[in-house]
Order: structure tokens, then sequence, then C-alpha cells
């Protein structure tokens, strides 16, 4: 059954947001924002956006890197708005590029084609096996939008949970300022 309370579009599919509920208190996805990259009859995978990382920067060309998700955090994975311009790519929503040839991309880097807002790396993935995501939005754990290249490259990772809720609207751009713990308010 679908919560009434969520705006229309909901369907997943690649370059949804998923947003995380207010109550969802899993320390792994708390007030998170994830990117679904992918999602099939056999599972579900995406990035969370908004969970920052401090690494050697001069291993990744001085780039920000963030935690994609609790699933294999010593794997590199990375968005970008350069399409076929990095070989094997895939599109997740317009302008949001996911993966393809790292060498691509760092002889970019290199050659200074390329500005910290239009690629970021993640350690690790979200991951969800056949049907069980679909059972934390129908339990309220997640709310759905679609997701963009602003949101993706443009705003700031600590900001976007909250950015988010208030482009939804309505109860959820004031439950944009629901306090992470309400029994010490």
């Amino acid at each position: 059954m679908r919560n009434p309370r969520l705006p229309s579009e909901t369907e997943l599919k690649p370059g949804m947001l998923l947003v995380a509920a207010p109550n969802l208190l899993d320390p792994n996805f708390k007030r998170s924002v994830v990117l679904l990259c992918e999602h099939s009859d056999t599972g579900s995978f995406g990035l969370i956006l908004n969970q920052d990382i401090t690494v050697e920067m001069s291993e990744l060309l001085e780039n920000a890197v963030h935690v994609g998700g609790p699933v294999q955090m010593d794997t590199l994975y990375f968005l970008h708005r350069f399409g076929s311009d990095v070989d094997g790519t895939v599109e997740v929503c317009q302008d949001v590029f996911w993966g393809g040839e790292f060498q691509n991309l760092q002889d970019a880097i290199k050659k200074e084609e390329v500005t910290k807002s239009d690629v970021r790396f993640y350690l690790g993935y979200a991951g969800w096996t056949e049907g069980q995501l679909e059972e934390e939005v129908e339990a309220n754990g997640w709310i759905l939008t679609q997701g963009s290249s602003n949101l993706v490259f443009d705003t700031d990772s600590s900001a976007l949970w909250r950015e988010v809720m208030i482009r939804l609207g309505g109860e959820f751009a004031l439950l944009a300022n629901y306090p992470d713990e309400p029994l010490l308010n």
C-alpha cells in the first residue's frame, strides 16, 4: 500500500533519491540521501550522497570522498557529469552518470578538464536484496523523489537532506527542522 503522504512520483528506478525519513534511526542511513543507481527484481544499488569522509586527497587527485554506503567500503565508485566521455558509464538520471573507465576520468583530472563540482567519489555502496527496498519504502523508512544533477553535484552534502525535504514542500518542509533527538527537546 502506497503511503498517501508520499509525493506522487514514488516508482523505484535509477535516478530516484531515497530520502531517509526522520524516524529512520539506522546509523548507516540516518538523515541520508541515497541516489538509486540500479534497481531490478534481484535487488538495488545506491550511493549515499551526504556522508563525507576524510582520506588522503593526493590519492584521489584532491577531490572530496563520501561514504557510498556500508557495503564493500574498500571499493571506489564515482558519479560524474561527463557522459560518454568516460567509457562504460551508465546514465542514472539527466546529467548524472555512474562509473566507467576510471583511467579516462583520471586523465581528464590530470589535464585539469574536470572541476570538483563535476565528479564525486564514494567508498562502498548501499545495497538491498530482492524486495528489501520495496519493504523499507512501504514501511515509510524512505521518501522518494527524482534526483537531479544540481542536488548531486551542486548542493553542499551537509545540507542535502534538509534541502531535499524543503524542496518536497508541505509537511516534508516542516520535517526538515525535525530535531535529531526529539526526546532531548
